[in-house]
């Protein structure tokens, strides 16, 4: 669902917050993020997790088309939060260090689901900043990017697992 400046994606996973969140934290697990009808990049996935880190996904379009992308950590609570300013600083969307906050932002959260600590929901929040003009807006949302995090958070399988 888009809210105005906002993109949420939910899913339910039958697996703890702690596999959720080593889903998106290391780097050989984070092959899911790859779109399995485009070529394989020859670059790894790296993750840096502390604050002030980055983490990169090379992706391959096709022949003549590839890009970075990824983000810079902003806040990281293991099993329970992720809060990162998404881009690479030589890919896409671009990010700028000195000015983290002019593009998106992703939010995770990692709860149990229902009480269950085999189980968890996690919630992604993509906000653009109150400080992009509205035309701006348009054009990131005319872009497609929440039907692509959409169908990126859809390929994320994880395997059923006992509370860590």
């Amino acid at each position: 669902m888009t809210e105005n400046r906002r993109i949420v994606v939910t899913r339910e996973f039958a697996a703890s917050r702690a596999a959720v969140f080593r889903a998106w934290t290391v780097p050989s697990e984070l092959e899911w993020f790859l779109n399995p009808d485009q070529p394989r990049p020859d670059q790894p996935i790296e993750v840096d997790l502390r604050v002030g880190g980055a983490w990169t996904v090379p992706m391959v379009i096709d022949a003549d088309t590839s890009y970075t992308t990824g983000g810079i950590y902003l806040e990281i609570v293991r099993d329970e939060r992720i809060v990162f300013a998404w881009g690479a600083e030589d890919g896409w969307p671009k990010l700028d260090r000195a000015d983290l906050g002019a593009g998106p932002i992703a939010t995770l959260e990692f709860e149990d689901l229902d009480g269950d600590p085999a189980s968890c929901r996690a919630t992604m929040t993509l906000a653009l900043p109150e400080t992009m003009a509205e035309p701006e807006v348009r054009e990131w949302l005319s872009k497609g990017i929440g039907a692509g995090w959409r169908a990126t958070v859809e390929r994320l399988t994880v395997p059923a697992t006992t509370a860590a």
